[in-house]
């Protein structure tokens, strides 16, 4: 757990320990609470368990390969299921075999088990509190279905409220994301999936219960299974994408071996923008994928100039001013990349309309192509190349200070400050020479220091601020 922060690792053990509580009065030596009703049917405790954990297995089994395609909380019906058919303390148990059986894709995986475990177990204990709440069981037995739909979207909404606060709270300790911003990104679009959950729960729970028994049931996660799959289509398209994205990546780091890396760090800063801005989710993605391919056209440069070691000709110089527009003839057919096609053709545009390929100035400018050439500038700044040493972070920060308004949007110079507040900043060496060999701090990228002082950046290569006075 040493790279969990410490109030997510406390935020973590809270959520374990309340949902050891939900589950306590069913566990023994602990018996369950003797009122009317509360008796518990380990049956259906077993066989629903047994489900969710079923579902969740195909996940980690090598030998299937795509074959069983799996989307986390596809089979949240049989969780709301449980919720409709169990007491709470039941439905809760459900839960923790599965979450703790189940995939994970990242590290640490034993935490993030635990986490599920804990967080599903809540949520479903919700989800059944609210469904009682409303009588949802009494309705359910009687002959008056519809009525039925009322407690069911209540549990369903419950265990949608309680999913999307824990995962706020996670996001604000462990990524340090804003409260704000987390729980707006993910309410929006959390309510409309899991009300389909609910009803499909429902459907689950009146067959379980019909004359034709548990198997019935089965038949409602075929609609699951289809949307898994649907899904999974969804997901190796985004890994197609991502290797397109890679590959143009890995040519130019290997025709420009200067900036290697400098591209993955650019996509990167350009997300710590974005989320202090409040952007929406889903444009994250397409900023991050215009902060790695910024500098595609540089494909379209020939090799000597962008490793000449010397001062750059007028010529070479308009040249290279040409890799935005190469850039995004490159990308103009890649469909996914949308509003990053703006972004690759302007990063090199100044607020103040002195920038190229055309001149643009204030809200001309994409926004994307505006958070961009921050986020390039930047890392440039802070990377060391064989020529000279990076500059510290607040240098760096103070140099955006002294060119907003001019060259960079003032918006985007404060929200990288704060991002970085938050989430600091590893600065990199990029060539492949060692660190420390340089000649001073520049902030003009991968070229030896020009003889003379200039008001730009030099064009193309690494852009830091403005060299000369603002």
């Amino acid at each position: 757990m040493k790279a969990i922060p410490t109030a997510a690792r406390a935020y973590i053990l809270c959520a374990v320990l309340g949902a050891v509580a939900c589950v306590l009065p069913v566990l023994p030596p602990v018996p369950p609470v003797s009122r009317p009703g509360a008796e518990v049917p380990w049956a259906t405790v077993l066989m629903l368990a047994g489900l969710y954990t079923v579902c969740e297995l195909p996940a980690r089994c090598r030998y299937l390969g795509d074959s069983v395609p799996l989307a986390a909380g596809s089979f949240f019906p049989v969780l709301l299921a449980a919720a409709f058919l169990l007491p709470p303390a039941a439905a809760a148990l459900v839960a923790v075999p599965g979450a703790l059986l189940g995939r994970v894709d990242r590290r640490p995986a034993g935490v993030r088990r635990i986490w599920r475990a804990a967080q599903l177990a809540l949520a479903t204990w919700g989800a059944a509190q609210a469904y009682l709440l409303l009588n949802g069981q009494r309705v359910l037995r009687a002959p008056d279905f519809p009525y039925a739909l009322l407690p069911a979207a209540a549990g369903a909404l419950a265990f949608c409220l309680v999913l999307t606060t824990l995962d706020v709270g996670i996001l604000a300790t462990a990524e340090r994301l804003p409260v704000w911003t987390a729980w707006r990104g993910l309410l929006l679009r959390s309510p409309a999936p899991h009300c389909a959950h609910g009803l499909a729960g429902l459907m689950m729970a009146v067959l379980w219960r019909s004359p034709y028994g548990p198997l019935s049931a089965l038949f409602v996660l075929l609609p699951m299974y289809i949307s898994c799959w649907i899904f999974a289509q969804y997901h190796r398209e985004h890994a197609a994408h991502q290797a397109t994205i890679r590959a143009l990546v890995q040519a130019v780091d290997i025709k420009d071996k200067y900036t290697r890396g400098h591209s993955e760090r650019v996509g990167r800063a350009s997300v710590l923008i974005a989320r202090e801005l409040s952007m929406e989710e889903e444009r994250l993605e397409v900023l991050r994928f215009a902060g790695i391919l910024h500098d595609v056209g540089k494909l379209g440069v020939p090799t000597r100039v962008l490793r000449k070691d010397g001062p750059l000709t007028p010529d070479e110089r308009r040249v290279i001013e040409l890799h935005p527009e190469y850039g995004h003839e490159m990308v103009r057919g890649i469909g996914f990349l949308g509003e990053a096609r703006a972004a690759i053709l302007h990063h090199h545009e100044r607020l103040d309309g002195s920038g190229y390929p055309y001149g643009l100035a204030g809200g001309q400018i994409p926004e994307f192509a505006r958070v961009v050439a921050v986020a390039d500038a930047f890392d440039a700044m802070t990377s060391t190349r064989s020529y000279r040493r990076a500059r510290p972070v607040p240098v760096a920060l103070e140099e955006l200070r002294r060119c907003a308004g001019t060259q960079f949007d003032p918006e985007m110079v404060r929200a990288l400050a704060k991002a970085l507040e938050r989430h600091g900043w590893e600065t990199a060496v990029t060539s492949d020479e060692p660190a420390g060999v340089g000649r001073g701090p520049d902030v003009r990228g991968n070229v030896p220091p020009q003889p003379e002082p200039l008001r730009v950046a030099v064009p193309g290569r690494d852009d830091g601020a403005a060299d000369g006075p603002g």
